[in-house]
């Protein structure tokens, strides 16, 4: 294999030009690849740490799986149904829910929630309790049901766990037709103090409220009926797997959600940005490159006497051409693999000391981060590509 180009090109990168300037412009190019594909690595990471964020809190309030109705809103669920959930090893435990849009009214104030109604399986065991910014995780005191709202939607109410006023709860009457002059008495309505404020994320805190399951049967009218059963696995289960264990059991009545189905638009919503952000760095990457295209358009009109030179001596053109070419990969490597680096070590740093603090009053102090091999594969496939095309460029003239 005939390395001669390369070792030119070698000998050219590190030779002083003749014209100071290629010098410079090589080494902005140099540097710019480098704070380009640290930031790059730095920015992916900071959106990992946002998507784990999200994802344990979501992993809080979501079970691990999900079992609905494939058509209707509710069902009863058959003792042997949750028998055999029971009985299966990767299974810690089971709750029912009923979940329903309600109308509320506290001191005046009125406002549309999502109710949604547990057990005492999930209000023992629920992972929420983590979540509280006010009052306590209670769904019962002293025997009376007790609620815990999502922080928007007590906000938005003026409801405190320190009030003695409870929350009314409406709901339609079931069967009966709503009266235009009197629409309360069309209404079942309910009283429930409120215990507990949670904040989980925006779009949940501003529509949640939760109650014992008993409260929301009561408000609905229904008797054994539920919207979900919930299953939360033991730790180290394959989740895909035992979905599909499950949803062979129930059949075709039946949908068997994980994590992902479960919040399927705000993790694509995540994914979809996330890939933004790439397109955009790799386009600013692009631009930094052209620094490299300029030092080497200059290099190649400065070195055209070496290049008469070398063909005369019975080098072929394409070789010649082929050492421009590898000119301008090396520039973009050598900046790419110090740009890696330089970003591996940034985001090591914030996870290890938060230089970096978060504005405002947020659960976390720092920006987090979670360096993932994929991005930085990524990230070495994007620049790799855009060097390789930017040094093809010029020598193609020749």
């Amino acid at each position: 294999m005939n390395l001669l180009p390369q070792r030119i090109a070698l000998r050219y990168l590190f030779a002083r030009k003749s014209h100071n300037v290629i010098n410079m412009i090589s080494a902005v190019g140099l540097v710019g690849m480098a704070i380009g594909t640290a930031a790059l690595i730095a920015i992916l990471s900071v959106f990992n740490g946002f998507d784990h964020l999200v994802s344990s809190a979501l992993g809080d309030y979501s079970p691990e799986i999900r079992i609905i109705p494939s058509a209707g809103k509710t069902f009863t669920p058959d003792a042997s149904l949750l028998e055999w959930l029971s009985s299966c090893e990767e299974v810690e435990s089971v709750s029912q829910t009923l979940e329903e849009q309600v109308f509320l009214s506290f001191e005046g104030t009125q406002s549309l929630a999502r109710i949604k109604g547990v057990d005492s399986v999930a209000e023992h065991s629920s992972r929420l309790a983590a979540h509280i910014t006010d009052g306590g995780w209670e769904l019962h005191r002293n025997g009376r049901p007790m609620a815990v709202a999502g922080s928007g939607l007590a906000y938005r109410l003026g409801a405190s766990p320190r009030f003695f006023t409870p929350i009314d709860i409406h709901y339609p009457e079931r069967g009966s037709n709503i009266s235009m002059t009197n629409p309360q008495a069309s209404l079942r309505s309910v009283h429930i103090k409120l215990g507990g404020v949670v904040s989980v994320n925006a779009e949940l805190d501003s529509k949640l409220l939760l109650v014992p399951l008993e409260t929301v049967r009561e408000l609905l009218d229904c008797g054994s009926e539920v919207s979900a059963l919930e299953i939360r696995t033991k730790e180290g289960v394959k989740l895909s797997a035992f979905r599909r264990k499950v949803q062979e059991h129930l059949g075709d009545s039946f949908r068997v959600q994980d994590s992902y189905m479960q919040n399927e638009s705000l993790f694509r919503m995540m994914r979809y940005e996330k890939l933004a952000i790439y397109l955009i760095l790799l386009f600013v990457v692009l631009i930094i490159a052209f620094n490299i295209y300029s030092s080497l358009t200059m290099l190649i009109i400065e070195k055209e006497p070496d290049r008469q030179t070398l063909l005369a001596l019975g080098m072929e053109a394409g070789q010649t051409r082929a050492i421009f070419r590898w000119e301008g990969l090396l520039v973009s490597l050598l900046g790419m693999a110090a740009g890696i680096v330089l970003g591996i070590v940034l985001v090591l740093l914030q996870q290890r000391f938060g230089f970096v603090k978060m504005p405002g009053n947020y659960i976390v102090d720092s920006y987090p981060v979670v360096l993932r091999l994929s991005d930085i594969l990524w990230t070495i496939l994007g620049v790799s590509a855009i060097g390789s095309v930017i040094a093809f460029i010029p020598s193609r003239k020749l």
